[in-house]
């Protein structure tokens, strides 16, 4: 393992402490306030939220009234960008990878902002995820074919003063805590 791996895995144990402090602790309220805000310059553009798993902060009441189409994460494999499936509010839910619940009718569609979950995130824009690349690869093949915005989604308390990154590392556009948006 190299010194930024290392690095990242203490980054991680940290992150997971920290999110898990406040979790359920009723900052959610404002921080989909602030997302639902965000997302409203957008319109009605197809956008990619999550299902959270763990301790991630919970995007789906903001999904569920957005005017366009809504997407989530599949993980197709190991070392791969992710694919985007439809999801509505009633869709019929199945096991995904991970722990994940992804839609049981597989529609794929391309997002043009991603709601994207995180450990930690920095005042550059980078985030830490869970070690497996899947936002790194996915953001880079799509800002390749063409303009797309990746707003992270998390508590205050996962700020971190640096995210250890690699080459590979894409960093967001925003970010969106219970204390508002901040561009990057």
């Amino acid at each position: 393992m190299n010194s930024v791996d290392l690095s990242k895995d203490a980054a991680r144990k940290r992150a997971f402490a920290a999110r898990k402090a406040v979790y359920r602790t009723g900052l959610d309220a404002a921080a989909q306030a602030h997302l639902r805000a965000a997302l409203a310059e957008f319109g009605a553009v197809t956008v990619s939220g999550y299902l959270p798993i763990r301790t991630e902060i919970d995007p789906v009441p903001v999904m569920a009234t957005l005017p366009g189409p809504v997407c989530v994460p599949v993980i197709p494999g190991a070392g791969q960008p992710l694919d985007f499936h439809l999801w509505t509010p009633d869709a019929i839910l199945v096991d995904g990878p991970f722990g994940a619940k992804v839609p049981a009718e597989g529609i794929a569609v391309t997002p043009r902002v991603l709601i994207v979950p995180m450990l930690a995130f920095d005042k550059r824009g980078y985030r830490l995820g869970y070690g497996g690349g899947f936002y790194d690869r996915t953001l880079a093949r799509l800002r390749a074919a063409g303009p797309v915005t990746a707003l992270g989604f998390a508590f205050d308390a996962q700020e971190a003063d640096e995210v250890p990154i690699d080459a590979y590392d894409q960093p967001l556009d925003g970010i969106v805590t219970e204390s508002g948006l901040r561009r990057f």
